[in-house]
């Protein structure tokens, strides 16, 4: 057996795998994503049974095969078995594990990544706050942390930053677009946006992570506020993701 070695992660997916295995593919702080075998994991009396699923974050020991890495030992830390009967919650937990997925690259450092899935999970488990305000904050702040995020400070074009009664938003020009600029370089994509709608994107993506979710929307400003980001978000990929196409079909 190759020397062990422990990574902290999260399970995003887990695949049957044979008659007793699974594979599982985790976002790690140390080795960025990673798929690994957990060999009897189906069995009923397997120590892995409850731990590789999605959802369970923890310490994954595993030692290193061939051609992938297999589970040796996990230490569970939060499994949140409690979303499975929260409707629609689950399916958008599922959806920011696919959403980690898409992003996840293997040799980065995923601390971040994964902290803003812990808070998001939990977040989805508090009856105080809107699920769809959770998608929006985990959307927004998942792109600023891919290095895609808006600009949401300053006009795009000029540099300036636009005055309240002056805001508008492009999405092909990614982020605000004051009014001198939208006549200016002719674009014809933007729309107006509320100060409060830019303050709440504004928000999201400068907060730090533990902040994220201690505000609130009005509804009015949450539908606003989830045109843009949805929409920024279905620009910046090119996948349609299977939790989100059941989400369109139950809200």
């Amino acid at each position: 057996m190759s020397d062990l070695i422990t990574v902290q992660g999260v399970v995003l997916s887990a695949m049957p795998v044979g008659e007793y295995d699974k594979r599982i593919v985790l976002l790690t702080r140390e080795r960025g994503k990673i798929s690994a075998f957990a060999k009897g994991a189906r069995k009923p009396n397997s120590p892995f049974r409850a731990a590789a699923n999605p959802f369970v974050f923890g310490a994954f020991t595993l030692y290193e095969g061939r051609s992938s890495y297999n589970l040796n030992q996990v230490e569970v830390t939060h499994q949140f078995v409690e979303l499975a009967g929260c409707q629609p919650g689950v399916y958008y937990g599922y959806y920011f594990l696919e959403l980690a997925d898409y992003f996840g690259r293997e040799g980065t450092d995923e601390k971040e990544m994964m902290n803003l899935l812990y808070l998001s999970v939990k977040a989805l488990l508090n009856p105080h706050i809107e699920d769809r305000l959770v998608r929006c904050v985990f959307e927004l702040r998942t792109m600023a942390e891919q290095g895609l995020m808006p600009q949401v400070f300053r006009c795009v074009c000029c540099e300036k930053e636009p005055k309240e009664e002056e805001l508008f938003f492009s999405q092909e020009s990614h982020g605000v677009v004051c009014r001198d600029c939208l006549v200016r370089e002719n674009v014809l994509d933007a729309r107006r946006i509320s100060p409060s709608a830019l303050y709440a994107m504004q928000f999201i993506v400068s907060m730090p992570m533990g902040k994220l979710f201690t505000f609130t929307l009005s509804e009015e400003v949450l539908r606003e506020t989830e045109r843009f980001i949805h929409t920024y978000m279905a620009k910046n990929t090119d996948k349609r993701f299977k939790s989100l196409q059941i989400l369109e079909l139950m809200c």
